[in-house]
């Protein structure tokens, strides 16, 4: 996009915050699409950094270095584990403590506008990553708040209007971890026994450079690519110990759902979810992850044999999206689709294909290792009888109209609040998220649809909703369409439904409830398919809290 262009839209949208505080009573103008450019003088942080986005040249692939966009950060004030760079295109991993007051000075050197949003975070609106508040190149925006959020693992990334999956997709993107005093009470593996895995697939050119198709189709599937990629490497090996690791996963990926499960068919133990620490350790024996859902493992190594090896797959699934068969053949880094063998809806490896993700290679053999304790952390209950709305839930309802992904039959506006949309402050609130695939209007009273059209498809994908703000709990997931085939029946004991979430996978013809509490802040705060593809289309609304 052309720089005037934008700047063009931007005063556009700037103006438009004038109409939306008129009509939404407690919206202050200068809390709108004002720039936050320079540091409170009242706020007093305990860790401070810069971050700065610019162009970088990375080695991923053998041979010739990628141009990516790159995080670089550098610490000012703080400990110094705060700031832990990443080799190749992530971000650096900000190592941050519950009750922390943390100022982040962001420097866009892209081309292009851009804004960091705190993906899981409970933050004000103006630090949370709106995209009415992207600054262009050689602008600063500075984010200062306080550390909420329990023990866990959180990320951040570009939030770009129509550019969120470009850029995240080039690589703006780095993952946030929080302890608190209950975690560390727990002896949980730290250290080189905490390891984060950032799964995201991608795919290259013949001079190793990224390739990112735009066509409608593959607009309206989502981006799927050939290469898996762990931290940025492919070909993903890891050596460990013969001991007991914490692995902190999180699906980066623009559109690919894995169905996480061990080679061996080892069960997956889980000892948190995107909202932090579960209360007990949870057995599944294998874990649904879609796109910036975060799950913690437990594995423990002890007993296996010098110089093995355990792989981390995505095993076989259907029913995400409209199924395409064909070939398989192995490519540099991973599965890889050949003419006649390629997903022909999206040129990438299918969606549900299975596939090695990162091997563990037994690497050398100790001889003490913590043991995984009974109880975890103590959690904040939250249950129906807490809400403010137990008969009129708060509808999600996911469609497509027009050729356009679309929740509650809208497509995103800046400052565009339906009624459905204003939640009062410091309540906690039923929604109810329906995936009527098979319906126009997505439970909002469209005509039936179908067929193998690019509508019909649409009609048939999962779709991971995330909202912003605080996390929300799970209260019931149903199978509304009992017609959707048995793609559910290989998915379904692979949901975590305890624990704190801010993104949930929705089937098709499933309907979720959830309940999730808005404290402390007014504003607007995003809601959205984090499909980055659709988000990019226009599946995204504000709510506004006030």
């Amino acid at each position: 996009m052309a720089d005037h262009d934008y700047k063009r839209r931007q005063f556009l949208q700037y103006a438009a915050f004038g109409t939306i505080a008129a009509a939404l009573p407690g919206f202050v103008l200068a809390e709108g699409g004002q720039i936050n450019s320079a540091p409170s003088a009242a706020f007093k942080p305990d860790v401070e950094m810069e971050i700065t986005a610019r162009i970088a040249e990375v080695p991923i692939m053998p041979g010739a270095h990628t141009s990516v966009f790159k995080y670089y950060g550098k610490l000012l004030k703080g400990p110094k584990t705060a700031l832990k760079p990443m080799p190749g295109y992530l971000g650096p991993i900000l190592n941050l403590a519950q009750g922390q007051k943390v100022r982040i000075f962001f420097y866009n050197q892209l081309p292009e506008p851009s804004v960091m949003h705190w993906h899981g975070m409970h933050v004000p609106q103006k630090m949370d990553g709106h995209p009415m508040y992207a600054i262009q190149r050689g602008e600063r925006y500075v984010y200062e708040f306080e550390v909420k959020n329990p023990a866990g693992t959180n990320w951040y990334h570009s939030h770009t209007h129509e550019m969120t999956a470009t850029q995240v997709y080039r690589g703006l993107a780095g993952l946030i971890t929080i302890t608190d005093e209950q975690e560390q009470k727990l002896g949980l593996p730290s250290g080189e026994y905490d390891i984060p895995i950032t799964i995201q697939d991608r795919r290259f050119t013949a001079g190793n450079q990224l390739l990112y198709i735009h066509g409608m189709r593959e607009r309206m599937l989502g981006f799927l690519g050939d290469t898996i990629l762990v931290n940025g490497q492919a070909n993903s090996a890891i050596p460990v110990k013969t001991r007991a690791y914490r692995l902190r996963v999180l699906n980066g990926s623009n559109s690919r759902i894995y169905k996480l499960g061990w080679e061996d068919g080892t069960p997956l133990i889980a000892i948190g979810t995107d909202g932090g620490l579960l209360e007990k350790p949870e057995t599944y024996p294998y874990i649904m992850l879609a796109p910036a859902e975060r799950v913690e493992l437990w594995v423990d190594f002890s007993g296996r044999k010098l110089g093995t090896d355990l792989v981390l797959r995505s095993l076989e699934h259907h029913g995400t999206m409209p199924h395409m068969g064909g070939g398989m053949r192995r490519g540099r880094g991973g599965m890889r689709r050949g003419m006649g063998g390629m997903d022909m809806m999206t040129g990438g490896l299918p969606q549900g294909e299975a596939f090695p993700i990162v091997k563990f290679h037994i690497a050398k053999k100790v001889g003490d290792s913590p043991k995984l304790p009974e109880t975890l952390v103590r959690m904040r209950s939250l249950t129906e009888q807490d809400v403010s709305n137990p008969d009129q839930p708060v509808p999600i309802a996911i469609s497509m109209q027009h050729m356009a992904p679309q929740l509650n039959g809208r497509s995103f506006e800046m400052n565009e609040v339906m009624d459905s949309e204003r939640i009062p402050v410091n309540t906690v609130q039923k929604i109810r998220i329906s995936n009527d695939h098979g319906a126009m209007g997505g439970g909002m009273g469209g005509m039936r649809g179908g067929g193998m059209g690019g509508m019909g498809m649409m009609m048939s994908m999962a779709h991971p909703i995330h909202l912003h703000g605080q996390q929300f709990k799970i209260l019931s997931r149903t199978m509304k369409d009992q017609d959707s085939g048995d793609g559910y029946a290989i998915v379904k004991d692979g949901f975590i439904g305890s624990g704190w979430k801010d993104t949930v996978l929705v089937m098709p013809g499933e309907e979720v409830e959830i309940i999730k509490p808005f404290e402390d802040y007014t504003g607007l705060f995003l809601y959205h398919c984090h499909n980055l593809e659709h988000e990019d289309m226009g599946m995204m609304r504000n709510f506004y809290v006030g």
